[in-house]
């Protein structure tokens, strides 16, 4: 019979080369999906990876997606480097899209913005996400409850208070009774980037954590106390180090990083307060942490290839007629292909009579 044996040595090269094997089999499951569906597979396949990038508004779109998921994976890249499984970014991100876009909504009269209130207005989203990453971290902290069933919970709580929100204190009175919150006058939305286009400067906040992450997981003895403290208590209690730090930290820097990916989406390509915040953003930059290594420059390009499977999707839509699930499928293929090809990186099958 077949069984798995554990390799002797996996190399580190073998471990980078895996979400490169993943996404080629994304790619060739992909086309495989496109027969059965009765399409043409190299027209389902450039849709999804070549329209997307022929044109400058192509690109600027797919950056507006990358923005999001390059924030929300840094965070949950900390964390899981830590030892400490958030699976509740998207709830992070949409309560941090309710404390930024309220604090905008008060301070914006209509007498106009500028550099200062939209800082505050993201300071006050990180603070939002910040929060209600606490919640989850004082809960293990205090109770040893399991962070992912916590975290995983209170997104619904989020998304039901963001719904009863935009449905009562924060609705445009003058909206038709849609529940939506009015829109924000342009001295409170986030500076374009790209003239002509909603490219906006929060992608450029996302290179800016990237470098900042990388510098201190890398380079600071602050990143080692928290992968120490993390992955190994009893060699971090030897060593001085709090597993508890670590515990506050990561979920602190990614409910920060999640709750600035949810107010750059109000303040910036939505303008506005509204039901659905994100479509997933926080659950898709799960798979985004893991094919990029946990490592924020890998992140950076997984991010990418995860913003082609969103525009890509809508592009299946309206060009192919495919289902709008079409995108969480894609997603799901490139998840399976990762797990498949890293276990086949650390065992390997052996015929035992």
């Amino acid at each position: 019979m077949l069984r798995l044996e554990a390799r002797a040595n996996p190399s580190a090269l073998m471990a980078w080369c895996s979400p490169l094997l993943a996404v080629l089999l994304t790619v060739l499951c992909g086309a495989l999906l496109f027969i059965a569906l009765d399409k043409n597979p190299l027209t389902g396949l450039s849709v999804f990876f070549i329209e997307p990038l022929k044109t400058l508004r192509g690109w600027t779109e797919v950056g507006i997606k990358v923005a999001p998921l390059l924030l929300i994976a840094i965070g949950l890249a900390v964390c899981f480097r830590a030892n400490v499984f958030n699976i509740g970014a998207e709830g992070q991100l949409v309560v941090g899209a309710i404390a930024g876009g309220a604090a905008g909504l008060y301070f914006d009269d209509g007498s106009g913005g500028g550099a200062l209130l939209i800082t505050v207005v993201l300071v006050a989203g990180m603070l939002g996400g910040m929060a209600w990453a606490a919640m989850t971290a004082f809960l293990r902290d205090r109770f040893h409850t399991s962070e992912i069933l916590v975290s995983l919970m209170l997104v619904y709580v989020a998304q039901l208070l963001l719904s009863y929100l935009v449905h009562g204190v924060l609705k445009d009175p003058d909206g038709f009774n849609f529940p939506q919150s009015k829109m924000f006058s342009d001295g409170f939305l986030l500076p374009i980037l790209v003239p002509q286009t909603r490219l906006h400067i929060g992608i450029l906040l996302a290179f800016g954590a990237a470098l900042l992450a990388w510098i201190f997981l890398s380079k600071s003895f602050a990143g080692l106390r928290l992968q120490v403290g993390g992955m190994a208590p009893l060699a971090a209690r030897y060593g001085g180090f709090s597993s508890r730090a670590s515990l506050w930290t990561a979920m602190l820097i990614c409910g920060a990083l999640s709750g600035l990916a949810g107010v750059c989406e109000v303040i910036g390509p939505i303008g506005q307060l509204t039901p659905s915040v994100s479509p997933g953003y926080g659950f898709a930059a799960i798979i985004v942490a893991y094919v990029g290594r946990l490592h924020p420059v890998g992140v950076i390009f997984s991010s990418f290839i995860m913003a082609l499977f969103y525009i890509g999707g809508e592009l299946a839509q309206s060009r192919l007629g495919m289902p709008s699930a079409i995108t969480g499928v894609f997603q799901g293929i490139l998840l399976f292909a990762l797990l498949a090809c890293d276990v086949l990186i650390r065992y390997q099958l052996r015929w035992r009579k």
